[in-house]
């Protein structure tokens, strides 16, 4: 995972987190990254220094870099995942074909998840069909 600190343009900063560094642009190109203050897609990249530790200090960094509000957010949010996923067919790559038949009533009304690449996302919008990105957490990929 890469995490970047971003900016708006009405100067609202925050972090994201990427699994890789090509992600950023993507998600920028189509659309699904926005200010999560403002809603702006007008978001750029904050230069960040690098964080060089040891071990020892690392610990203590990660220690102190969460609140335990932000804990308890965090907690919240991977056990709203947990429970999407767990009420929701994953359809795989067949996302884009199986929201279009539900969106104009050729299939079962339901809840799907599946893959879409940026293409597919834009032109789903494009349409109507109401979708919203499930976020890769750190937990998912370690």
């Amino acid at each position: 995972m890469i995490r970047y600190s971003l900016c708006c343009e009405k100067a609202h900063e925050f972090e994201g987190w990427f699994s890789e560094s090509a992600d950023f642009d993507r998600q920028k190109a189509s659309g699904y990254l926005t200010c999560p203050v403002c809603g702006s897609p007008e978001v750029s990249k904050v230069l960040m220094a690098p964080a060089v530790s040891t071990a020892r200090q690392k610990e203590e960094t990660q220690a102190l870099a969460v609140s335990e509000v932000q804990k308890q957010a965090f907690v919240k949010l991977k056990e709203a995942i947990r429970e999407i996923r767990a009420s929701s067919e994953d359809v795989g790559e067949k996302f884009p074909e199986e929201a279009r038949k539900i969106h104009y009533g050729e299939a079962e009304a339901r809840g799907i998840i599946g893959q879409a690449s940026p293409v597919e996302v834009k032109s789903l919008i494009e349409e109507g069909i109401e979708i919203a990105p499930l976020p890769v957490l750190p937990d998912d990929v370690n």
